[in-house]
């Protein structure tokens, strides 16, 4: 527990950002690999969804949810994949 009151207050906001911040990490996530699925099974819908997920990713990074890098490199193995259905 924090011993001042402006401690308190950065612990207040700290859980507030976290949540925030899980809400945006767990969006990105779960359309990342729900497009991961539908590639899998062959799924052509898989390309109108992909902007929505590449949105979500891009989001993200900007937030500083995940690195730059990090989001270039899962957006870059997800069309990799996409672009090699046929």
């Amino acid at each position: 527990m924090p011993n001042k009151k402006s401690a308190e207050k950065e612990l207040r906001k700290t859980k507030k950002r976290t949540i925030a911040n899980k809400k945006v990490a767990v969006a990105a996530k779960s359309l990342v690999k729900a497009d991961l699925k539908k590639v899998k099974v062959n799924d052509k819908s898989v390309k109108e969804s992909l902007a929505k997920t590449i949105k979500a990713i891009d989001k993200a990074a900007k937030k500083g949810v995940i690195k730059r890098n990090t989001a270039s490199r899962k957006k870059s193995r997800l069309m990799k994949k996409v672009n090699a259905l046929k």
